[in-house]
Parts: structure tokens; C-alpha cells; sequence
């Protein structure tokens, strides 16, 4: 367990200054690519005219800006380091790792929409306040929990010998 909690937060530091900190073109290149990933995304559920730039317009006073903390990157680089701190195998991991992108990538899509649609049909603040904060953030805290249970689950049918 010592040895898992360590490579946890070595891999963490090491994924945060590669993929998300404004350290090198590549963190630049991944940031970007997955803002516009979600805005894309996004076009596609709100009204037409909502979405401008990197703004989605709630009202003519309140908009959410879809930038580098709100892109989804922040929990998949936490399971990212889960997945990686794991004995399991390479390619297992992998897999995971994709899959772990793909899923956030969309269930953050859906919990942006969730905060526009409780914003708009609210007061605003405090509507935005607990449905970004409370429920948003719980949403991605349970979704990287149940894939990294599933990552184990599955893992146990794999050689426990790892290359990373």
C-alpha cells in the first residue's frame, strides 16, 4: 500500500507537470485540444448562439467560461496516476487509461450542460454554486472512483507484473 500511495503522487506530479501545467507546448497542445474537444462537444446541446468562443451565454448578465480548469483534464490526470500507481499490466492499463479519457471526456460534457440548464432555470449564483461545486465535482469524484474500481475488478485477470 506504501509503495502504491507513493508512485500515486510521483505519477501525479509528473502527469500535472506534463499535461496540465503551462510547462512545455506539449501542456499547451493537450489543454487546448481538449478545451476545443469540449466546446465541441458542447455545440452540439446548447441553443444555437449560446456557445461564443470559449463563453457559454446563460443570460445577457451570467456566462460560464469553458477554459483550462473546466476541461475535464484535472480528474482524468487523478485517475491517470491510479491507474498508473497499480500493479497491473501494461496494456491493461492502457485500455483504462483511454478508457478513462473517453468517459470523463463525456461525463464532463454532461456536467457542464447540467450547471447551464440548473443556471439558467435558477436565480443564477446560487444555482451555478451547487450545481458546479457540489454536485459537478461530486459527479467526477464518484465517476473516477467507479472506474478505478472497475480498473481493479478487471485487473485481477491480468499478471500483476508491471512495466511502469
Amino acid at each position: 500500500m506504501k509503495q502504491f500511495i507513493v508512485r500515486y503522487f510521483l505519477f501525479l506530479a509528473v502527469l500535472f507537470v506534463f499535461f496540465y501545467a503551462p510547462t512545455s507546448v506539449v501542456s499547451a497542445c493537450v489543454n487546448d485540444g481538449q478545451s476545443n474537444l469540449t466546446l465541441y462537444l458542447l455545440e452540439f446541446f446548447l441553443k444555437p448562439g449560446q456557445l461564443q468562443g470559449i463563453d457559454i451565454w446563460i443570460n445577457p448578465h451570467y456566462k460560464i467560461v469553458i477554459n483550462q480548469s473546466c476541461n475535464g483534464m484535472i480528474p482524468t490526470l487523478f485517475l491517470w496516476a491510479s491507474i498508473l500507481a497499480y500493479p497491473a499490466g501494461f496494456l491493461h492499463k492502457m485500455l483504462w487509461i483511454f478508457l478513462g479519457y473517453a468517459v470523463f471526456s463525456i461525463v464532463n460534457v454532461g456536467r457542464i450542460l447540467f450547471v447551464v440548464y440548473a443556471t439558467e432555470h435558477g436565480e443564477g449564483k446560487a444555482e451555478f454554486y451547487w450545481s458546479h461545486d457540489l454536485a459537478g465535482n461530486f459527479l467526477l469524484m464518484v465517476t473516477g472512483l467507479l472506474l478505478f474500481i472497475l480498473f481493479i475488478k478487471t485487473s485481477s485477470k491480468v499478471p500483476k507484473k508491471s512495466v511502469l
